[in-house]
């Protein structure tokens, strides 16, 4: 059985300025997880907003744990609140900001799964 604990994971910057724990990887662990995507979870602070960035080949899922703040997918908008999940296709500039008063929290899955050039900053 594999557990694996958001406060055990290590705190990183990502590529797109957003403070990320990755939860799962086969990039990392291919012994034992049989996955074919990966799993992080994300925090941008109030006020602060992720770099605009896009995935070559991977498509990308955001769901909103905690905050809200406003989504960008190439030229749409849109609000996003706790329970929303969003799609993003690969090759489409994104970006997500924090505008609330306290942190926005949401799970970054991306399939196939993460690898440090999947993704450039736009």
């Amino acid at each position: 059985m594999l557990i694996r604990r958001l406060h055990e994971r290590k705190l990183i910057t990502a590529l797109d300025d957003t403070q990320v724990r990755e939860i799962l990887n086969p990039e990392h662990d291919k012994e034992r997880l049989f996955l074919n995507y990966s799993l992080a979870h994300a925090m941008l602070r109030p006020g602060e907003k992720s770099l605009q960035h896009k995935f070559h080949t991977a498509s990308e899922v955001y769901y909103i744990l905690r905050g809200n703040g406003i989504m960008h997918i190439n030229e749409e908008t849109a609000e996003v609140f706790p329970g929303d999940t969003v799609h993003i296709p690969p090759q489409a500039v994104q970006w997500i900001e924090n505008h609330g008063e306290e942190n926005l929290e949401f799970l970054c899955i991306v399939d196939p799964a993460w690898k440090p050039d999947a993704e450039e900053l736009v």
